[in-house]
């Protein structure tokens, strides 16, 4: 449903939005192999606030340096 992966030296940093079904949407970020925080919303509202949190930190990986992949 939404997916934005960045790379850079060797890292990667993954922000996920996912459907989740009856239980809503599943949002995720991830670095690396490890997930830095997930959680599961029901109210849509939250999930496009996530997006847009998503959307300013890939700006800023962008201007660091990190390739979109």
């Amino acid at each position: 449903m939404y997916l934005r992966m960045f790379r850079k030296a060797g890292q990667t940093r993954r922000f996920t939005i996912t459907d989740a079904g009856n239980l809503g949407w599943e949002v995720r970020e991830e670095q690396d192999s490890q997930i830095v925080w997930s959680i599961r919303y029901t109210d849509w509202h939250r999930v496009e606030r996530a997006r847009m949190t998503f959307a300013r930190e890939a700006a800023a990986l962008a201007s660091a340096g990190w390739q979109e992949s």
